[in-house]
């Protein structure tokens, strides 16, 4: 699973690097007016953006369990702040939902033998800080995240009981931006979180071990 999420990242950070090139050449050979130029660059300037995306949860197991999250849509809002090619920072605020199921392992689950399998509806909210590097190619702009927060888990009512969990989180990964003019612009990015499966079930422990959540993910931006 982690081989083809990271396969999945160079792709996509690939793919914005060569279409990124692609637009330099050819703005080479068809050079734009100076000010032109400047008056679309990013650097020095706030954006807010937002943008849709589908979760892909990695499950875990510990503790004489199995912790089976279930994926689902969600939304991320980001405010960003470019002060040059290496320097940038965002803070970003995210919803979606994580249902997670419990089961004991056959033979490793001692206290929890006798437990039932659980299913508890969950949501989850991410708050992250990030550096953000990015580089400029006329209208196109590559550019990579990466940073730590915090993930919220907040279980929905069950008869056995539960809890809210919340846990440090480390997040990355890339995209592109387009700009459609001046302020407006598209986003495409993919995202990745690791953190410890949440502990939110009255009945089962966390299993203790790191799971992981991919985020494909696409939106728009407002350049102020």
């Amino acid at each position: 699973m982690l081989k083809k999420l990271t396969l999945t990242t160079y792709i996509l950070i690939g793919m914005a690097a060569f279409i990124g090139l692609a637009a330099f050449a050819q703005n080479n050979d068809a050079p734009q007016p100076q000010a032109n130029s400047a008056s679309t660059s990013p650097y020095g300037r706030f954006d807010v953006g937002g943008s849709f995306y589908q979760t892909f949860v990695s499950s875990s197991d510990g503790m004489g369990l199995r912790q089976t999250p279930s994926g689902g849509l969600g939304g991320l809002f980001e405010g960003r702040y470019l002060v040059s090619r290496l320097i940038g920072v965002e803070m970003a605020v995210g919803f979606h939902g994580n249902d997670q199921a419990f089961a004991p392992i056959p033979g490793a689950c001692k206290l929890t033998c006798q437990n039932p399998p659980v299913a508890i509806t969950a949501s989850q909210v991410e708050s992250m800080i990030n550096y953000v590097p990015s580089y400029q190619f006329e209208k196109l702009r590559v550019f990579g995240v990466g940073g730590i927060g915090v993930l919220i888990t907040i279980p929905g009512a069950t008869p056995l009981g539960n809890n809210t969990s919340i846990r440090g989180a480390y997040d990355y990964g890339g995209g592109a931006d387009y700009d459609i003019n001046n302020h407006w612009g598209i986003r495409g990015q993919y995202r990745g979180i690791y953190y410890k499966a949440p502990n939110i079930s009255a009945i089962y422990p966390a299993t203790g071990q790191y799971t992981h959540i991919a985020m494909p993910m696409g939106g728009v931006f407002y350049r102020f």
